[in-house]
């Protein structure tokens, strides 16, 4: 999540801009008065004398008349300013402060599992990291995680609760593509800046720099230039450890069968800081790393950073309810006859529009109270108890925008993902502007992403960009999502076609099974010698017959009698 603050101006506003289409009742009070002077002029001329017509009026004063009617209609146009409820940003939320943007470019190769660094260097990167990012205090973090390739996980933002969420989410399988590109991880952080700054920019790196990448000694030279600091700390030993499987918990081997050491390269990280006029920390403890990162962090140049997280605002019905008073009443002592007194149902009439914008007046304090007490609240981590109070909020109005809004963020940091998304569903329903309901999808889609619900997301990042095309928060989480569901859609696909290989190898296997078995010769159980001898002994035999057939003596054949 990059950013859930509700980004709204500094000028005065109106809460409820579709009451302000009452102002037409002002153009139309002034058709009704010159149709009354229209009126009282064909009247005066049908009486006929005019001179007898301007004896029975002589007790009539148009000029109080034509005052009367200017008072009452510039009230009725102060009323519906007054319901419309006319507004501007103020309170103690909208806080000036001092500080720098600072982007986290943390290493998650699996040569950070390495256990030199107890229970892992990657366990004590997070730590280092999520100490640091308690004493940004007054600083926009972002985050990079990088192996292979490098990913924006968090731009810049003072949302650091998020920011520590999205360092204990970060693993070796943040980063499927393995390897350390230390160089595409420091352009991914330079693109997250504002480049027409040159200054109030810093890198924090963590890494073991076991790939010697020697683009990223000459961009760290090129950003040193842009007014971007370096600060590279170095975990892991330089003598190095040997990796373990993951699975198997035995040593790795490469292809010969060596074990696989990995190796703090330190020269490098060293290389980076110098270049980029920062540090280079050998961790060797948590605090004493922080404490380093943070005094050099808090002796670069600081710019005035305007943070408007949860605006508290303050209404100016009250002065048009005192202005709207003093009209009915000046109105009510100006007489059209120049004898009688002021009507009697003038001050009933006053009463109920006093009556009536105190009233919208008491609501409107009392909403903007509980949505206050629900701020403090939400800054304080009691989540549950905000919610409480923008609800309260919300079911008594629900055209409350804000408090279903700020309701949303209360309820995903309560983990109610799917009453969060209602709200913010709610709070788009009454939001005026562009660039608010922009923000709603865009809060919409942070919630689904971390649900897993990429689909989903994308469209509510792209909603987001639709009404506002400058939200580049939304275009960097819809970039990372585009990413993961390609992904996603990758595995599945992967997946699909190792099914259907083995598919085939088990029909292939299947068909062999059924296959009849040809018969097959049966080899001889008789020796060689004994062939032979059988062989002879039947040659023999021949032999014999033949001899005797030709000692047989030969007889004649006398023919038979023909009869």
């Amino acid at each position: 999540m990059a950013d859930w603050l509700i980004c709204i101006d500094n000028m005065p506003r109106f809460q409820h801009t579709e009451y302000l289409w009452f102002l037409a009742l002002v153009p139309a009070l002034a058709g009704l008065f010159a149709y009354a002077i229209y009126r009282k002029k064909k009247a005066a001329k049908q009486l006929g004398d005019p001179v007898l017509v301007q004896l029975l009026s002589r007790n009539y004063n148009p000029r109080a008349y034509l005052a009367k009617f200017i008072l009452i209609a510039v009230a009725t146009g102060l009323f519906v300013v007054t319901i419309a409820n006319l507004r501007s940003p103020v309170g103690s939320e909208k806080v000036s402060r001092s500080g720098i943007d600072v982007m986290i470019a943390l290493d998650v190769s699996k040569s950070m599992l390495a256990r030199d660094i107890k229970p892992t260097r990657l366990d004590r990167a997070r730590q280092v990291l999520s100490r640091l990012v308690d004493r940004l205090t007054n600083d926009r973090v972002g985050i990079v995680v990088f192996a292979g390739k490098a990913y924006l996980q968090m731009p810049l933002t003072a949302d650091h609760a998020a920011a520590k969420m999205y360092l204990s989410a970060a693993s070796t399988e943040s980063v499927p593509t393995q390897g350390t590109v230390i160089g595409s991880a420091l352009k991914m952080c330079y693109s997250s800046f504002n480049t027409q700054e040159k200054k109030y920019k810093a890198i924090v790196l963590v890494s073991d720099g076991e790939d010697h990448d020697e683009e990223a000694v000459r961009l760290a030279k090129q950003m040193s230039q842009e007014g971007v600091v370096i600060y590279t700390v170095g975990i892991g030993s330089p003598q190095g450890v040997t990796l373990l499987d993951e699975t198997t918990n035995q040593p790795k081997t490469d292809a010969q069968g060596n074990p696989v050491i990995s190796r703090l390269n330190e020269e490098e990280l060293r290389q980076i800081a110098q270049e980029a006029n920062g540090q280079y920390i050998l961790f060797q403890n948590t605090d004493a790393v922080v404490d380093v990162i943070t005094k050099q962090l808090a002796g670069m140049d600081q710019r005035n950073v305007s943070d408007d997280s949860l605006i508290n605002y303050k209404s100016w019905f009250q002065y048009f309810l005192l202005a709207i008073l003093l009209l009915l009443l000046a109105e009510s002592f100006i007489p059209e006859n120049r004898r009688l007194k002021r009507a009697t149902m003038k001050p009933l009439v006053t009463i109920l529009f006093i009556f009536l914008g105190l009233q919208a007046g008491a609501q409107t304090n009392n909403e903007q109270e509980n949505i206050k007490q629900g701020n403090d609240l939400y800054k304080k981590g009691d989540y549950d108890k905000a919610s409480e109070k923008y609800k309260a909020v919300a079911d008594k109005n629900p055209e409350n925008a804000t408090a279903s809004f700020n309701n949303g963020n209360a309820l995903y940091r309560s983990g109610k993902k799917e009453e969060a998304l209602d709200a913010y569903d709610n709070s788009l329903k009454n939001l005026k502007t562009p660039a608010e309901k922009s923000n709603a999808y865009y809060n919409k889609g942070v919630v689904l992403q971390n649900d897993k619900k990429l689909e989903a997301c994308i469209d509510a990042y792209k909603q987001s960009l639709k009404l506002d095309p400058t939200n580049e928060d939304a275009r960097q989480n819809l970039q990372k999502a585009l990413q993961q569901q390609k992904q996603e859609q990758k595995q599945k696909q992967d997946q699909q076609k190792k099914q259907q290989d083995q598919q085939k190898q088990d029909q292939k296997k299947d068909k062999q099974e059924q296959k009849p078995q040809e018969p097959r010769p049966q080899p001889s159980k008789i020796s060689k010698k004994e062939a032979e001898e059988k062989l002879k002994a039947l040659m023999q035999q021949e032999k014999n017959l033949q001899d005797k057939l030709h000692k047989v003596p030969a007889t004649s054949i006398n023919p038979e009698k023909d009869w």
